[in-house]
């Protein structure tokens, strides 16, 4: 069967220029919309991608399944199938499994395989649940089985592919879903392939990742990250964000600033400058997590099932706006992309370089 992952470039040497597009928004009182708002801001910003990927991150999508995981599949083709679930069904336990539904058209017609499965929690204990669950994404993907997990949290999905995130909009019919977090991208990629497990979001339990920009320190970042059982298999230097924060996170027990502060240090001479208790703080995490830190341009948005979250690298060498419309909150790489959807802004800010921008659900937004 002809191979639906790669798509083929005419000068797959030549190193193009990084563009990128994303948006994000969050209604922070839970209210669900459907994504057609992010498809026509993504639509704004076509020319950020160059048609080599395309991604949409929802959350509260499933309500009927909000207690299992969700873990959506993507394989070669069909034949791949049989042997994958039989490995899920006697390690986990499955109640549901259905076809993701998709929409042939003339701008996308070679595509994998797509499955999602939901998974009751494999233990009592919720940390040790999603421990198992890393662990068995980890062995998925890692496998030479023509099957990766794209997505594997509870209550939400990622839906992503070769295409300009319009085209893949539509290819994944995400216009029949409701979700509370939307985020999206447009790939143009540089140093590593388009296709179709590449695109963007990255996701690992219920975290995913919107990056524009390059991670020159992606080869450490991936090292340290095998030292504590992660697998980057996906061909993609984004791929380590979404574990970093997963380590961090959920089992290093830092908070979404100090996690932030590994992934975009503050300089040493801003360090120096603090006062006494934080200036301890961060030299510890600079020395601790050192190999954790990220090199390179990037804007990121970070979503989970909370909230929403909004990084640039420390010198901003990417675009990062965010804006607000009563309990709606936007984050994009372009102001015009947000106005699309919302010309009547409250307010609209650029965040300063090397700070998150958090929004939570029911909660006043941090600028740390």
């Amino acid at each position: 069967m002809e191979k639906t992952w790669f798509v083929e470039r005419p000068y797959p040497n030549e190193k193009d220029i990084s563009s990128c597009g994303l948006i994000g928004l969050i209604n922070t009182d839970g209210r669900r919309v459907p994504g057609e708002l992010i498809r026509d801001a993504m639509a704004n910003m076509h020319d950020r991608g160059n048609g080599l990927g395309g991604g949409f991150g929802a959350y509260g999508i499933y309500p009927t399944w909000q207690d299992h995981y969700c873990m959506h599949v993507m394989y070669e083709d069909q034949s791949k199938v049989v042997p994958l679930e039989a490995f899920l069904y006697d390690k986990l336990r499955v109640d549901h499994v259905e076809e993701i539904p998709v929409a042939a058209s003339r701008k996308i017609r070679k595509y994998p395989y797509f499955r999602r499965y939901f998974i009751a929690p494999p233990a009592a204990d919720e940390s040790e649940a999603d421990t198992f669950m890393v662990e068995t994404v980890m062995e998925i993907n890692q496998a030479d089985n023509g099957a990766f997990v794209i997505s594997s949290g509870r209550n939400m999905g990622v839906f992503k592919g070769v295409g300009y995130p319009e085209d893949i909009y539509d290819f994944f019919r995400l216009d029949e879903y409701e979700g509370y977090i939307w985020t999206a991208h447009n790939r143009f990629p540089t140093n590593t392939p388009g296709w179709w497990g590449g695109a963007h979001p990255f996701s690992l339990l219920d975290w995913s990742i919107v990056h524009n920009g390059e991670i020159s320190s992606y080869g450490i970042n991936r090292r340290y990250l095998e030292m504590f059982g992660y697998v980057c298999a996906l061909q993609t230097d984004t791929e380590v964000v979404a574990y970093l924060l997963d380590l961090l996170v959920r089992r290093h027990g830092l908070t979404f600033e100090q996690a932030s502060a590994v992934l975009a240090p503050p300089l040493w001479k801003d360090i120096d400058a603090m006062p006494a208790p934080k200036k301890e703080e961060f030299k510890k995490m600079r020395m601790i997590y050192a190999s954790a830190s990220l090199n390179g341009p990037f804007a990121f948005l970070l979503a989970y099932s909370g909230g929403l979250i909004g990084l640039n690298d420390r010198v901003k060498l990417r675009p990062l706006v965010v804006a607000r419309k009563d309990k709606t909150w936007y984050m994009s790489s372009e102001e015009s992309a947000i106005r699309v959807v919302e010309p009547e802004l409250e307010e609209m800010f650029a965040p300063p370089a090397g700070k998150p921008f958090i929004v939570e659900l029911d909660k006043a937004p941090a600028a740390v």
